[in-house]
């Protein structure tokens, strides 16, 4: 077995003679960069591969040496050592498949690094806030600002009327203030950001109340609890999960009460026999013993869901307005934005918030705040429900169908799918409205060869990855979450299936 891979292994070239072979192809010349330094580490990691896998227990070789589908000149091997091992029986058709398997391995790895890791992708999934696809998607006319800013300089921290310098934080906050009527806000760079600088700055060394059922948990299990403690805040848990009442809060308050915390269950749903403390009367309860109260509001939103048919959700105004001190919330939810955490409320919290050696560690950059303003700017013109959150939330039944319609139409002939509409549900997703199912219309496919992990796979790993979710027996595609020109995009690359 030894010597038969030892053999095997006298047949792989060396890399100067590989790089001899493949320099002036017209295929890799893009490649041909700082003295063909990435060509030939291509080359030098494709060739250790394949010894490491002829070493290896499987042993085999990697390509079919009866049909190499491809085949490339062969570099000259006359007057070297290998010049005999080469003319052997079979070694021929072994060198044939090998460099029609080199020039595929060194392309795939050159392509592979010449392409970014942050790729666009088409959501068919009918997930709206769909977290690991990026949550909101920014307006047309924001993205532009903020390509715009990211191109030039800016007056970021510069005050323009003084030639001093100022604060990144007035670009947003009398926005901020107007939109929701408060007194100061901040930004950070998200929600839990906002949470731990909260509790760091008011908390430190001192207790939080907050309610057993209030006790969240956010993606990539972050927890409440445990960005109380990163703050440096210690955690003092009333209640019971179902039902919290005023008397808890007011049963667990002592010497080291530092705040009063309420968290608005955005991603989960308690029902049944509940209770639940509102912000109205934990503001009463603070004003009375002297104690700030504050609100993490989660996917908070400036828009009231229900003139859409959805469940009432409390608004950033509500919450304000209900007398809290501070009140924080995401950016890249229901607010339409890019990734932030926002802090609303008193300006005496605020104030403090800022002077927190923290702040500096945890604040957005011009980008970001470029994204924020721009969408704000929208709301503050009445344009709130055109951002595209708001835009797919009140997207009308008829054009859903109209949508599963054309996609299904279009592949109705397919020799290897079947298509067809189907009434089925979509997700507001990103930890809003957990127990919505927002009807929708899809294209429900069924390939005639292959599974339906096949042809999931098949759309996710394209030129562009196409996102679609697989249902029993059926792969489909939601229009819901669909942009424009989409649809094409989706049927060109589905006429390449088998």
């Amino acid at each position: 077995m030894a010597n038969q891979k030892n053999r095997r292994l006298r047949i792989i070239p060396p890399v100067h003679e590989v790089v001899a072979a493949f320099e002036h192809r017209e295929e890799f010349r893009p490649f041909m960069t700082n003295d063909g330094q990435r060509l030939t580490l291509a080359i030098r990691q494709a060739l250790q591969e394949l010894r490491e896998h002829l070493l290896g227990e499987e042993g085999a070789w990697p390509w079919d040496e009866e049909s190499a589908a491809v085949r490339l000149p062969q570099a000259s091997f006359a007057g070297t050592d290998r010049e005999t091992e080469v003319s052997a029986g079979g070694a021929e058709e072994a060198e044939a498949g090998l460099w029609g398997w080199l020039r595929e391995e060194v392309l795939r790895s050159l392509r592979g690094r010449s392409a970014p890791s942050l790729r666009h992708v088409i959501n068919a999934t009918g997930v709206i806030l769909h977290t690991n696809c990026g949550r909101a998607l920014l307006a047309p006319e924001v993205a532009e600002f903020v390509a715009a800013q990211a191109g030039h300089y800016s007056n970021l921290e510069l005050n323009l009327e003084s030639g001093e310098r100022g604060s990144r934080y007035v670009h947003v906050e009398k926005l901020l203030c107007a939109l929701t009527g408060a007194e100061a806000a901040m930004v950070v760079n998200n929600n839990a950001a906002a949470v731990l600088l909260i509790m760091n700055t008011l908390a430190a060394g001192g207790e939080v109340v907050v309610s057993r059922g209030e006790l969240v948990e956010v993606g990539g299990s972050f927890r409440i609890p445990e960005v109380l403690k990163a703050g440096g805040a210690r955690l003092v848990e009333v209640g019971a999960t179902n039902k919290t009442w005023l008397r808890d809060y007011e049963g667990a308050i002592g010497s080291q009460t530092a705040l009063l915390l309420k968290v608005h269950t955005s991603n989960y749903r308690i029902e049944g026999f509940t209770h639940s403390v509102s912000a109205r009367e934990l503001v009463e309860l603070g004003a009375r013993l002297g104690l700030p109260v504050v609100e993490d509001l989660g996917s908070g939103s400036f828009l009231d869901g229900s003139q859409w048919g959805l469940p009432p959700e409390p608004t950033i105004g509500q919450s304000v307005e209900a007398g809290l001190s501070l009140v924080s919330f995401s950016g890249d939810k229901l607010l339409g934005g890019p990734q932030a955490g926002i802090i609303v409320g008193k300006k005496e919290y605020v104030e403090r918030l800022r002077s927190n050696q923290l702040t500096r560690a945890l604040r957005i950059d011009k980008l970001t705040l470029a994204g924020l303003e721009g969408t704000l700017r929208l709301y503050a013109e009445g344009r709130g429900p055109d951002l595209p959150v708001w835009h797919m939330l009140a997207m009308p039944p008829a054009l859903l169908r109209a949508k599963a319609e054309r996609l299904c139409s279009a592949l109705r002939d397919h020799p290897q799918l079947q298509a067809e509409v189907r009434e089925d549900f979509s997700q507001v997703g990103g930890g809003a409205w957990p127990t919505v199912d927002l009807p929708t219309w899809v294209c429900a496919l069924r390939p005639r060869r292959g599974s339906v992990n096949d042809l999931e796979e098949f759309l996710r790993r394209g030129p562009l990855p196409i996102l679609a979710r697989i249902q029993k027996d059926r792969v489909l595609l939601d229009g819901r979450t669909l942009l424009a020109g989409e649809e094409e995009e989706i049927i060109r690359h589905l006429e390449n299936w088998f």
